[in-house]
């Protein structure tokens, strides 16, 4: 039998009952013209509260009603069993990533009808097919312009959301992998990075799941090739697909291909009186048709000629053509294919060139310079130090190539080429710069990311021995005022870092001591922000080349931070081989304070291990060096981990007093992050060996310090280890208020797993006091988001689920490990 859409079984239904539209709008508590839309078949997926209406009014019954809701969700009637969680799948992230069409859009009429033709419907579940669509065509052709302007135009038929990813097949810099790829698009939809499996086909498989049942719009834009979009496609019908490339997509299955070439002679021309104004080019109609010819009538270029005009209203368009009608000058010793393009910037630079005002003689000499560095984008203070000029006369650069169209200003003091622009720029570069200039100035670049690391790490852990091994400054630069500005731009700049700390490599710059320094720099701003993939990779990096330089100070602390990662990924047996590996170095160094480190790491990571007499002992040989040393960020640190053992092995009076004596450090210091996590520490200890009421006066301690620094972190922690305490003491409500609070909070910060986890932590409560209903729910709301996040957590909430639908009896339980 085939399969019957929602439409077809609502009609059905609504006839054998005997109701009009009208009547059954009444009956559901529904407008008549929201029945009429589903009958018609133009929605196919209503709200959750809307299929429970009408399964409702409609009388159906149990196989009834799961079929209906199955159709629903876009499933189709292949089996008669219940639908998925209809709540989870409406609770899933909607990302609306497209970027805007522009404004300008000229022509391509047959084009859009023909993605539209593909897309417009989604892909019937029948036929079990995915809408695909490949637009193809050279660099400045207008592939993205028309995919995001018919992107726009399916928005209503992809109503759960819309994916926007440059995947940088052709630019500066390197192509965006597909494990990249893939990594970016389920950030996007929501799941936490770290449970993000490294493997392309455990990340392509784990994407298709996360689509599965979903009716998204994926623009991919930029490929390099079949080989890199594959695996980003989805699995199962209902999502669609528009791939952009220069590269040709004939081998891609079941891709509708549509090949872009230049604009015709009326379209280009509509195009450059859109942005000069259509008086001018009606007063030059044949120079204005011979100007488009010139350039080659690609969008990129018409739009670049115009800018220029339109800034300059006194020029007649026949001096441009004339500008242009140089041949030598035109071609630039590039390929006829390109010609248009390189003819648009040549123009621009040769006015720069030419020009009576000396900013417009340096803006054109500083181009090939400013085209050097990988990355997206590139800001004031960046290209300062690349060009190795006052930062005033950089802006003052930057800002004029961007009224010649050079450049964009993507956001303030923040630039980006675009992708042609910036080959061209680059050739001059080979042209007019030795290679050791070209070295130079990416060198002065990492220079500057070296200094404002350090500067960054002197704000968020100004008592880490690793500054003393600090060479490199920076001047002043106004984002370091503060540890959150600071800690901001470094966010901004991160994978532009990344991108540059690569190229650099692939230099003469290999094997700098800049490498492990940079690296050491980091330190900070990696801890701060948990970014532990671009630790271990600078770790990786700057551990050989301090080897190979025999900077052993430097290899040890980066041999000590490369077990920081490991620790936070859950490998603790490798980040013990990182832990003594760098204690041996140390030792040979006999460098004290990386010896304290390195013991205090260890009683950490071993004691996670149950190792509990091996962490004693580290424990207490950091304390005795901390103290010898006068290092009171680790002897604190030292104490609460000791108080911690002890506790464990049930010496409650020791524990109490190296808690004392932790918190007691914390407040000379003066460090409020550290005090408060010193107090949330004591009290998750007590919680653990069941000293509830002791739990409360740290947890509360944490609270209030966490609060007042404005550290959300800490706060959401301490509320969560709150609320398990009242639990345990039976008093729900309580603990209910304060779970509620780390819950809203979590949601805010958009940390998806600690929502989860908060959610499972309500339901337990619900289910201890035997409200079911409350519990379910909960436990509904906490599936749905763990989905593809964390597998355990997710089994978990399963499980209880099952246990409390069942009926089964259910005492409160705290789990540690769902403290996140």
């Amino acid at each position: 039998m085939a399969t019957e859409s929602l439409s077809e079984l609502l009609r059905r239904y609504r006839t054998r009952a005997g109701l009009t539209q009208a009547s059954l709008a009444d009956k559901a508590g529904l407008s008549e013209q929201a029945i009429s839309v589903l009958e018609r078949g133009t929605r196919s997926r209503p709200r959750v509260d809307t299929v429970r209406a009408l399964t409702a009014a409609l009388g159906l019954t149990a196989d009834e009603t799961a079929e209906f809701m199955t159709v629903a969700r876009g499933k189709g009637r292949k089996r008669q069993a219940p639908a998925p969680d209809a709540e989870a799948a409406d609770s899933l992230p909607m990302p609306w990533q497209l970027p805007p069409a522009a404004p300008d859009f000229t022509g391509r009429a047959a084009q859009i009808e023909a993605i539209l033709s593909v897309l417009r419907v989604p892909a019937n579940p029948r036929n079990g097919t995915v809408g695909l669509v490949a637009v193809t065509g050279m660099g400045g052709i207008g592939k993205t312009a028309l995919a995001v302007q018919a992107a726009h135009k399916l928005v209503d038929s992809y109503p759960d959301g819309h994916l926007y990813l440059n995947l940088r097949g052709y630019g500066p810099g390197r192509p965006m992998t597909t494990a990249e790829a893939l990594r970016q698009l389920l950030r996007s939809l929501g799941l936490d990075l770290r449970l993000i499996p490294d493997g392309v086909e455990e990340a392509a498989a784990l994407l298709r799941s996360q689509l599965a049942g979903r009716r998204v719009l994926v623009l991919l834009d930029n490929a390099t090739d079949v080989r890199q979009v594959l695996p980003l496609l989805p699995g199962s019908p209902g999502s669609a697909v528009i791939i952009t490339s220069r590269g040709a997509m004939a081998t891609l299955p079941g891709a509708r291909q549509i090949r872009l070439d230049a604009l015709s002679e009326t379209e280009s021309v509509e195009l450059l009186s859109g942005v000069v104004g259509a008086d001018r080019v009606a007063a030059e109609p044949d120079a204005a048709e011979s100007l488009t010819l010139l350039i080659g009538r690609l969008p990129l270029a018409v739009r670049l000629i115009g800018a220029r005009l339109a800034a300059r209203p006194t020029w007649p368009i026949q001096h441009l053509v004339d500008l242009l009608r140089d041949e030598g000058r035109r071609l630039d010793g590039l390929g006829s294919d390109e010609t248009g393009v390189r003819a648009s910037i040549a123009s621009s630079v040769q006015f720069l060139q030419t020009s009576e005002r000396s900013l417009d003689r340096e803006a054109a000499q500083a181009l090939p310079m400013l085209s050097v560095p990988d990355g997206s984008d590139l800001v004031t203070a960046i290209a300062a130090h690349l060009l190795d000029i006052p930062v005033q006369r950089a802006d003052a650069i930057l800002e004029r190539l961007v009224d010649l169209n050079l450049l964009d200003s993507v956001a303030p003091e923040r630039y980006r080429f675009h992708d042609l622009i910036r080959t061209y720029s680059r050739e001059l570069a080979d042209q007019t710069l030795t290679s050791v200039e070209r070295d130079a100035g990416i060198e002065r670049v990492l220079r500057f990311y070296t200094g404002f690391a350090w500067a960054c790490q002197k704000l968020t852990h100004s008592a880490s021995p690793r500054l003393s091994l600090a060479v490199t400054s920076v001047g002043p630069v106004p984002a370091l005022g503060r540890a959150a500005s600071a800690v901001g731009w470094l966010d901004d700049e991160q994978r532009n870092l990344m991108d540059r700390f690569h190229q650099a490599a692939a230099t003469s710059l290999a094997g700098s001591a800049l490498f492990p320094e940079l690296a050491l720099a980091m330190f900070g701003y990696h801890e701060s922000r948990s970014r532990w993939v671009e630790m271990r990779e600078l770790c990786l990096v700057g551990v050989a080349v301090a080897q190979k330089l025999d900077l052993r100070l430097m290899a040890a602390w980066l041999e000590h931070d490369s077990a920081i990662p490991e620790v936070e990924n859950g490998s603790l047996e490798a980040a013990v081989a990182h832990l003594f590996s760098a204690l041996d170095m140390f030792r040979e160094l006999s460098d004290d304070p990386g010896q304290a480190r390195c013991c205090s790491s260890l009683t950490h990571v071993l004691g996670r291990l149950d190792r509990l007499d091996e962490a004693l002992q580290f424990g207490t040989e950091a304390l005795r060096l901390s103290q010898e040393l006068g290092y009171k960020t680790v002897e604190g640190v030292s104490f609460i981990a000791l108080g911690g053992l002890y506790d464990r092995k049930g010496d409650a009076a020791r524990a109490d007093e190296a808690f004392e004596r932790g918190i007691q450090l914390a407040r000379e210091l003066g460090d409020a992050r550290s005090l408060s996590k010193r107090y949330l520490n004591i009290g998750f200890s007590h919680l653990l060996v069941g000293r509830l009421e002791d739990a409360k006066a740290p947890l509360y301690n944490s609270l209030k310090v966490a609060e007042d620094a404005g550290n959300d972190d800490l706060t959401t922690q301490s509320l969560h280890c709150l609320a398990a305490v009242f639990a345990s003491q039976g008093e729900h409500k309580r603990a209910q208020e304060y779970l509620e609070r780390a819950l809203a909070l979590a949601r805010q910060l958009g940390n998806r797993l600690r929502e989860g986890c908060f959610l499972l932590e309500l339901a337990k409560f619900s289910a201890d006091v035997g409200d079911s209903t409350a519990a379910i729910d909960h436990l509904n709301a906490a599936i749905a988001v763990l989905q593809g996040i964390s597998p355990h957590f997710e089994a978990a909430a399963r499980e209880l689920r099952a246990l409390v639908q069942r009926g089964d009896r259910y005492t409160y339980v705290f789990d540690d490990s769902g403290v996140g």
